[in-house]
């Protein structure tokens, strides 16, 4: 499958902290990617050295080339960094064909950006005027004006509603079915457990972790909630199968490390009766928090 972005060994250094540490990515079409991390591990910065709004170390190329080189960047890869950025006493549907007069894109098709981000009622506000949440719609609609391959959204979620981030969710997940290559940065992790295909883990700058959805639900423990009236005999024998064995109440526990399946077979060994199993998949959040914090005891 041919890579719409690479991008090898960004780094980028502020007062002397590296703040991204040879991070290199590569986007796919077809593919929503999640950028994860916790404010301050370099996310950001990295979406900037890819798109050249930053200087660092490193490369990005577009299909391979430098986005510099491409006449028209904004029909390469369309970006959203947090709103919009415009003169606040201009209404939406001109801040809009200023940037597609740009762009080289005719009119009209801001009037299809609008209608497909749900703001074509909205077109005659201010810019000043809107709230967080319709500027994140005004920003996706900017990006999409010159119907670029490559979308880049950092923090997209940000001022949304529940309704609105299904709504993000639902777009995203079209666009990517168009045979776009879609990045999304988060540290929401909840937001993107329905949206992204593969995962890209940034830590203290680095990348630390890199797997697809499937991959990364192999590689995770999830939890065995268990109940019956003697489960603390089951503590031991886990335990020395290398499982945690969490006590909850008076005859319920929870077990990671270990499937439900490995926990009935123990409990059948030793004679337990169990009244309840039952088993939480892995989720991204406990996946991203297991290698965050591997990363954070090495460093």
């Amino acid at each position: 499958m041919a890579e719409f972005l690479v991008a090898r060994g960004l780094r980028k250094e502020f007062g002397g902290k590296r703040a991204v540490d040879g991070v290199s990515i590569s986007l796919k079409p077809g593919v929503v990617t999640g950028f994860l991390g916790a404010n301050g591990a370099g996310k950001t910065t990295a979406i900037r050295l890819m798109l050249g709004l930053v200087s660092g170390e490193g490369e990005a190329v577009f299909f391979g080339r430098p986005l510099e080189y491409w006449r028209n960047p904004s029909g390469m890869v369309g970006a959203v960094l947090g709103g919009v950025a415009g003169h606040p006493r201009h209404r939406v549907r001109r801040h809009l064909r200023m940037v597609a007069a740009g762009a080289g894109v005719p009119d009209s098709r801001v009037d299809e950006v609008l209608e497909q981000v749900g703001l074509t009622e909205a077109g005659a506000k201010r810019l000043s005027e809107l709230s967080l949440g319709l500027s994140q719609r005004v920003g996706i609609a900017q990006a999409l004006l010159a119907d670029p391959p490559v979308l880049i959204l950092d923090e997209p979620a940000n001022g949304l509603d529940p309704h609105s981030i299904r709504w993000l969710r639902d777009l995203l997940l079209a666009l990517a079915r168009e045979g776009r290559a879609v990045l999304v940065s988060s540290h929401q992790l909840a937001e993107l457990e329905q949206l992204v295909d593969r995962v890209i883990v940034l830590a203290q700058g680095k990348v630390v972790a890199e797997a697809t959805t499937a991959e990364l639900a192999a590689r995770a423990h999830g939890r065995v909630t268990v109940e019956g009236p003697h489960v603390e005999k089951l503590a031991d024998p886990l335990r020395e199968l290398g499982a945690a064995y969490e006590a909850t109440g008076p005859g319920c526990a929870v077990v990671t490390g270990a499937t439900r399946f490995q926990v009935g077979d123990m409990a059948a060994e030793h004679g337990v009766t169990l009244h309840w199993l039952h088993e939480q998949p892995p989720s991204l959040e406990d996946f991203y928090l297991s290698v965050a914090e591997e990363e954070f005891r090495i460093s």
